[in-house]
């Protein structure tokens, strides 16, 4: 615990019953949300104003109860900016959805033998680019165009583990727009249209989000405290490693 510029009681108080006033509002305007008593892009855009001040005013009383009494709270509270406004059509005729996963080549031998026996089965399954059906088992290029050529991307991000492949973090954006886009339009540039404002939900899954369960144990051994702080990042709600803004 500091001495310097350590705040007094009276402030500590101050920002928990300023805590106690966002927690009652970020409650009030979900209620009026599941009641129906706003518009929907209203009501979004309300819950999600309080959720942002809720989270402000926990890491401000956070803050402040470590440097008056060397003590947190039982919180994590999401880091970073918020999320930008929803400015997209209150009633969307078309969606698009923006999707990333990654991953990385864990057991590249697991990976070839695994295409070698999709191609024992169906010798076209190697794109003739990539040489014959014996380059799926020594290419990982190959391999991998063997892999994803054969099974669908949700298959394979199911049973990635059987492929050799290890997953790493994973996006999903559902964007909202006033009419369909023409038939080919954007193939060459998919991701271009993938406006952050017009973002009617995401779905982020990233290890950052466990970071703090990497380091109970340290934690355990240096009862210094800290910020209470959750995983850095755009502010969100958390389940499990899976973080979802709603807007």
């Amino acid at each position: 615990m500091s001495d310097a510029a350590q705040p007094t009681a009276a402030e500590v108080r101050a920002s928990a019953e300023a805590l106690k006033s966002a927690l009652d509002r970020h409650l009030a305007a979900i209620e009026r949300r599941s009641y129906g008593t706003a518009a929907a892009a209203d009501a979004d855009a309300e819950v999600n104003s309080a959720f942002n001040e809720l989270a402000a005013a926990g890491e401000a009383y956070d803050a402040l109860l470590y440097d008056a009494y060397d003590e947190v709270t039982p919180f994590e509270i999401p880091g970073g900016d918020a999320p930008p406004a929803y400015l997209g059509p209150d009633d969307p005729a078309a969606l698009s959805v923006f999707m990333r996963r990654d991953y990385t080549v864990g057991e590249p031998l697991r990976l070839l033998a695994q295409a070698q026996r999709i191609t024992e089965l169906d010798p076209d399954a190697v794109d003739p680019s990539q040489g014959g059906p014996e380059t799926a088992g020594t290419s990982v290029h190959a391999a991998l165009g063997v892999l994803f050529g054969e099974f669908e991307p949700d298959e394979i991000a199911t049973r990635h583990k059987e492929f050799g492949l290890e997953e790493g973090d994973s996006t999903l954006w559902v964007v909202a727009d006033e009419e369909p886009a023409e038939p080919g339009e954007w193939l060459e540039q998919p991701f271009d249209a993938a406006d952050p404002e017009r973002v009617v939900c995401r779905f982020d899954i990233s290890s950052v989000f466990d970071e703090d369960d990497l380091y109970d144990d340290e934690a355990d051994d240096e009862p210094d405290g800290g910020d209470g702080g959750g995983a850095d990042g755009t502010a969100v709600r958390d389940a499990d490693d899976a973080s979802s803004a709603l807007r």
